[in-house]
């Protein structure tokens, strides 16, 4: 099953946030986040709020299921409006799932239209949607492009045949160059998105799926280790002993192989699991997260953060399709964070980031640690003297143990 949502406040039927939303808002950039519960097949590792067609109907039905997101994007503008936080274009806008293009192209074109009548666009805005390989056409891809998408993060996962299996995972590798090409003849920007560490993955298959995917150049990559959720299927299959364990050494000697590959081929880290081709190739949108910027995010267990204000949505497309109808909010519960939980936040955060994190912004335990984070090797010694924590590629290994060491206890 899909991951519990967080304990919180009971959050208004009106969607009025309280006055502190309001403050500085005009400082910090606005994001969209749209979440499509839906996907074809459930991947045995997933534990995302995500759910098959057969297993839902009326409202929360696929078909319907644009319109109802639609009617959340106006409910959004009218409660920020009561609210007081002054009107702001869209900086980003990102579709995620669960699987987008399941959706007609026209349904997820409808649901940016709307928003874009309600807040207006930055000129340049990155609008990004997920696809999996076999969920686009040359077709669908050139809707996008026309309402306004720029941006395509394919799910490639793997280049090998017996990990996608492992994974669940539907494609065929011989689709991804075919689905990349198409994206670039309609003109949007290409991320790959691979997992390391598949239970059964050598490092040799690891190798031949990196170098497979940078064959086709993408303009940025995203590679993260496997998280073994509890109550997934891959779980039981590995609590049954089906399928061998993850190893935190595997996983370290994998992402250092994935660095100096990317890195030779052109593409610069930016944070800990994501590279680009170019600055500007950076995901804007997942950078205003780890900035704390603010962002509404609509659909089924969608989490929204505006001024230290944070709430999330009810789980059920058929409980969330049910509040909208009835003209109420579909939170779920929220929480107001303090200056302090903030700012741990932003440690934990801006750390991962290549920009780095400012000496000065941590109290005097944590700037007493940059000395030994130095002679660890985790810390960049140049970045520090200038006053910036930059981790080094041990220091991205380990990135965890350093915001640790560094923040208050």
């Amino acid at each position: 099953m899909p991951s519990v949502l967080p304990l919180g406040d009971p959050a208004p039927s009106d969607g009025i946030l309280p006055p502190q939303a309001a403050v500085g808002a005009g400082d910090r950039g606005f994001g969209l986040y749209v979440h499509i519960p839906f996907c074809a097949v459930r991947c045995g590792y997933c534990d995302f709020n995500t759910y098959t067609a057969t297993e839902l109907g009326g409202g929360a039905s696929q078909d319907a299921y644009a319109a109802t997101a639609a009617s959340e994007v106006a409910f959004a503008a009218t409660a920020l409006k009561a609210s007081g936080v002054p009107d702001r274009k869209l900086s980003t806008v990102f579709f995620g799932g669960g699987t987008p293009t399941l959706l007609p192209a026209e349904d997820l074109a409808l649901i940016l239209r709307t928003a874009i009548h309600q807040w207006g666009i930055e000129d340049g805005a990155e609008v990004t949607t997920e696809a999996n390989p076999d969920s686009v056409t040359p077709e669908s891809l050139a809707v996008l492009r026309d309402a306004g998408f720029t941006r395509v993060s394919f799910g490639m996962q793997s280049a090998v045949p017996h990990v996608l299996k492992v994974l669940d995972r539907t494609h065929t590798p011989s689709r991804v160059p075919q689905v990349v090409q198409w994206a670039r003849d309609a003109g949007l920007a290409v991320s790959l998105d691979l997992i390391y560490g598949t239970p059964g993955e050598s490092l040799a298959d690891w190798q031949y799926s990196l170098e497979t995917a940078l064959s086709y150049e993408p303009d940025h990559i995203s590679a993260y280790a496997l998280i073994v959720e509890d109550g997934t299927k891959l779980a039981a299959q590995i609590r049954r002993g089906e399928v061998p364990g993850i190893d935190d050494d595997d996983h370290a000697d994998k992402y250092e192989l994935a660095d100096r590959l990317i890195t030779s081929a052109g593409l610069e880290w930016y944070e800990v699991s994501n590279w680009a081709r170019t600055p500007e190739q950076a995901c804007r949108h997942n950078l205003a997260y780890w900035r704390g910027d603010d962002w509404w995010g609509i659909g089924p267990g969608a989490h929204s953060h505006v001024g230290g204000v944070r709430w999330w949505n009810v789980k059920h497309p058929t409980a969330y399709a049910g509040r909208l109808a009835q003209g109420n909010s579909p939170a779920a519960g929220r929480e107001t964070l303090d200056a302090e939980t903030r700012n741990v936040e932003r440690v934990m955060l801006e750390a991962r980031l290549q920009s780095g994190l400012e000496v000065a912004s941590l109290d005097i335990v944590g700037r007493h640690q940059i000395a030994g984070l130095i002679a660890e090797g985790l810390v960049e010694p140049g970045a520090a003297f200038r006053g910036m924590l930059v981790l080094t590629l041990k220091g991205r290994l380990l990135a965890d143990a350093v915001v640790r060491r560094i923040l208050p206890d």
